[in-house]
């Protein structure tokens, strides 16, 4: 997942409208307009990176003389203290822009770094982490971007690059013959060749017939570790297998340990927390 400049120019024009309104009342009444500083982010906690580029264009929107240095990179993973940037020039456009610049790094290295936790977990096996669409409206591309940051994986952005038939999907077409997924599956072949077809199952019996529908991607809701491992077998390597559902950091050793070949887990986008990150000015 790439961000464009364009799109992280346009996010940062929004928050900081949203912010500052009329003005920022606070620095404007109290801070000469002459007035100059110095002032670095740095980490309060061990943390993945992401976001930075939001940070900078926040802190230049508001002045084009503003100059910034990077110590670190999206992705990279840095230890409580570490500094992430220093920001050098007018004291108004660093006040102002502050609460916007921490916000999307907070939140979008609060992204990367759960997702770096069950990449950690995972590592030794097959499985890859996924997110899902389970993201912040209007923040869905940049929350994506923060989980490659963390070493997960993108299935789908949205709706429309990736057929995903499930389980209401089914109970739509429960009367169609030979089976609903088999007839799902053929006429999304048919209306969109060029997209993976991906089938949520429930049951075993609906992953045999997922395969035999030549499903791309066979998606494992809620299954038992059991079930994962007879599901892994059954598909044989003729499709992906996606494990879903009842996925946490205690849980997702032993579902990799399966034979999965992904794992999707909402939390790292719907659910991540904001990390500990300081915008101190030098004295």
């Amino acid at each position: 997942m790439e961000l464009t400049s364009a799109e992280i120019r346009q996010a940062v024009r929004a928050a900081l409208a949203e912010d500052l309104g009329g003005g920022d009342a606070t620095t404007l009444a109290t801070v000469p307009a002459s007035s100059r500083s110095v002032a670095f982010m740095n980490a309060r906690e061990p943390l993945t990176v992401a976001g930075l580029r939001f940070a900078e264009l926040a802190f230049r929107e508001l002045s084009s003389k503003i100059q910034v240095k990077r110590f670190v990179r999206d992705g990279q993973r840095v230890k409580a203290g570490a500094p992430l940037l220093k920001i050098s020039g007018s004291s108004r456009a660093l006040l102002s822009s502050e609460r916007v610049a921490l916000n999307y790094v907070q939140r979008l290295s609060g992204v990367a770094t759960a997702t770096a936790q069950f990449v950690d977990a995972v590592k030794g096996t097959r499985a890859r982490i996924l997110d899902t669409r389970k993201t912040t409206p209007g923040w869905r591309r940049f929350e994506k971007y923060a989980v490659t940051c963390g070493g997960g994986k993108n299935l789908r952005i949205g709706l429309y690059d990736m057929v995903l038939i499930k389980d209401n999907h089914l109970v739509a077409l429960q009367n169609e013959k030979p089976n609903a997924i088999a007839a799902a599956v053929a006429r999304a072949r048919e209306k969109y060749q060029k997209l993976k077809v991906e089938v949520e199952t429930d049951t075993l019996k609906q992953v045999a017939q997922a395969v035999a529908a030549g499903a791309d991607i066979i998606l494992l809701d809620n299954m038992t570790l059991a079930q994962l491992r007879q599901a892994v077998r059954i598909v044989g390597g003729r499709a992906k297998t996606e494990a879903s559902g009842g996925v946490n950091l205690k849980t997702v050793r032993g579902i990799a340990r399966t034979g999965v070949d992904l794992i999707s887990v909402g939390a790292i986008t719907h659910s991540a927390r904001a990390v500990d990150i300081g915008l101190d000015f030098e004295n």
